[in-house]
């Protein structure tokens, strides 16, 4: 150990950290609240901090975020986003801002994503037991107040159709942006200009809801269109030629 430095441990003369500095430290390690408290508890044992800093926050670190969440109808939503936003020091412009909706097995969720990403993403909605349903989706989008923020949507291809009103499964008019017709086959691979579609009126074109959302604030799932671009791509392929050959030989266990 170098003298200098256990010359100051001896006289106690060294720079303490402050709590602002731990608070910094805690957070760059990304420390949930039991080790946050554990690592503030072992540098207090060694001397290392300020004496008026104290490790007891750690243990309700959550509580002055509580306030503007609420759960209803098996959903824990952020009724408060402003207030939110403010607890955490940034500046909420809904402009910059789109909320990413998925769903899986387990839960539904519901996130806010920088269009930068230069501030971290902030759950606003969650559930363990509602499923990716238009009615769970509309309780959502009421918890959220997303009438008054209007933020952009992103989400897979299942989520979008919901929050658009239209019916799932196997059905004619399943796209929202055109009339592409899913039953003539004949002209899936020859047509390539279809109609816009006009209107997301309830049952006109497989419209079972009313829409949750603008059509205008939809963001393309990027990923699900290249996906779905390379599948159809696929299809389209001669399968004598040697391209098609290379894949099947390349990726033995698809059909």
């Amino acid at each position: 150990m170098d003298n200098d430095f256990t010359a100051d441990l001896q006289s106690n003369e060294f720079d303490r950290i402050t709590q602002e500095e731990l608070n910094y430290l805690i957070r760059d390690l990304d420390l949930p609240k039991c080790k946050a408290e554990l690592l503030g508890s072992r540098l207090q044992q060694w001397k290392l901090l300020e004496e008026n800093v104290r490790i007891s926050v750690y243990r309700k670190m959550y509580e002055d975020l509580v306030q503007f969440f609420k759960m209803e109808r098996g959903l824990v939503a952020c009724t408060g986003i402003d207030g939110l936003m403010q607890t955490l020091k940034i500046n909420h412009i809904p402009l910059d801002l789109r909320l990413f909706i998925d769903s899986s097995k387990l839960s539904l969720k519901a996130v806010t994503l920088h269009n930068g990403n230069t501030l971290p993403s902030i759950p606003v909605g969650h559930s363990v037991h509602n499923k990716e349903l238009y009615e769970n989706l509309k309780i959502l989008m009421e918890a959220v107040n997303y009438d008054k923020f209007k933020w952009q949507i992103c989400g897979d291809l299942k989520v979008i159709a919901l929050l658009l009103g239209l019916q799932q499964g196997f059905t004619k008019y399943c796209c929202f942006i055109c009339e592409w017709d899913s039953r003539v086959r004949s002209l899936h691979y020859s047509r390539k200009d279809w109609p816009a579609k006009k209107s997301l009126e309830p049952r006109i074109m497989n419209v079972e809801n009313q829409p949750l959302v603008e059509l205008s604030e939809i963001l393309l799932p990027s990923m699900h269109l290249k996906l779905g671009l390379t599948k159809n791509s696929v299809k389209a392929m001669n399968q004598e030629e040697a391209a098609f050959t290379y894949l099947r030989e390349k990726f033995p266990r698809l059909s």
